[in-house]
């Protein structure tokens, strides 16, 4: 069964969205629409779909089946609760917005609506990150101790100016909310939900409202640490990096790539050949991602709602990744530690 996409946003990650689509044998690109009707009208003469003038035009379309929300994060609840009232399966991009409120909103329309939602988070199928959470569930790496989660990454000024809502709280987030929150993410699912973050967070090199730089303490239920690090300041942008030490041994993917296993019994864990590298370059480029992993995360979700069971990256995940951010953030603000799950 062949089910029909839209998009709704045809800036950098539309584009991503629509390559990813068009990897996929049992999906097809078939509407896109823009609060910019030109920026829609180009997208679809490149990627020979319509362009719908409203974002009604394109969730009355029957041959729309589920929707990729690619808007600015802080309209992605109410793009989302739109389309999951129109009976549209959701592909939400990272976060699944800038609030706790709306996201709750957004997950009881999916609820009611009954229809399938994944949150982005294409990182988890990364081929070097399945086999660090295959090496944990597995034991290899014995009772998590502490784990380290790092992006540093590069954006111009240009970057932020390019458009009103970038660098903004209202639309945006900063650097964890935006860049960083991929790493949190796989984090939180290497460790466990989170219990208390101390944090402190800088605007050092950009005029933005956001920060350009957070650092984090975590401390996991389990009784695990964690930092998580986050900034566009950091010329010229450098891989991003998550290691996991446990009581048997230490992990380490860069990009994606599972790129040391040192384990106590000195066995590699049966890691098999290393993963091919993803596409280089979003460390300094917001468009060079790799659109194979968006691929697996779309067809999870078609498979998802075929099989009747949630998907691989759900809502609820996406909001203990905001949860923890905004904790951040408050943490950040207050100069106190912050409780979570409570």
């Amino acid at each position: 069964m062949t089910r029909g996409f839209g998009i709704v946003g045809a800036g950098t990650i539309g584009a991503v969205h629509a390559d990813a689509i068009a990897l996929l044998p049992d999906a097809r690109l078939t509407a896109v629409t823009d609060v910019a009707a030109g920026s829609a009208q180009m997208f679809a003469a490149a990627r020979g779909c319509a362009a719908e003038p409203t974002l009604d035009a394109l969730l009355a379309r029957p041959d729309v089946d589920v929707v990729c929300v690619c808007v600015p994060s802080g309209l992605h609840a109410e793009v989302g609760i739109r389309a999951a009232k129109a009976g549209k399966h959701l592909v939400v991009e990272k976060p699944l917005d800038v609030t706790l409120e709306a996201a709750d909103r957004l997950l009881a329309a999916v609820r009611e609506a009954r229809v399938g939602l994944t949150v982005v988070s294409q990182h988890r199928f990364d081929p070097g990150v399945a086999e660090l959470k295959r090496l944990i569930d597995g034991g290899a790496l014995g009772r998590p101790l502490l784990g380290e989660a790092v992006t540093k990454w590069y954006r111009t000024q240009a970057y932020y100016d390019s458009a009103g809502w970038r660098g903004t709280w209202a639309l945006d987030g900063g650097a964890l909310l935006n860049q960083g929150i991929h790493y949190a993410d796989l984090l939180l699912w290497c460790l466990g939900p989170a219990s208390e973050v101390t944090a402190v967070t800088a605007t050092q090199a950009h005029d933005i409202e956001v920060e350009d730089t957070a650092l984090a303490i975590v401390t996991f239920a389990s009784g695990a640490l964690g930092t998580l690090s986050a900034s566009t300041a950091v010329y010229p942008g450098f891989p991003q990096r998550l290691e996991i030490t446990g009581t048997e041994g230490t992990a380490t993917v860069e990009d994606g790539r599972l790129v040391r296993v040192a384990l106590r019994s000195g066995d590699a864990g049966d890691a098999g050949p290393p993963p091919l590298a993803p596409a280089q370059g979003a460390a300094a480029d917001p468009g060079a991602l790799d659109v194979d992993v968006h691929a697996a995360q779309l067809a999870d979700l078609l498979a998802a709602v075929d099989e009747g069971r949630p998907p691989a990256v759900t809502g609820e995940a996406g909001r203990a990744t905001l949860a923890l951010i905004l904790a951040v953030y408050e943490s950040a603000r207050t100069g106190h530690p912050v409780r979570l799950g409570s």
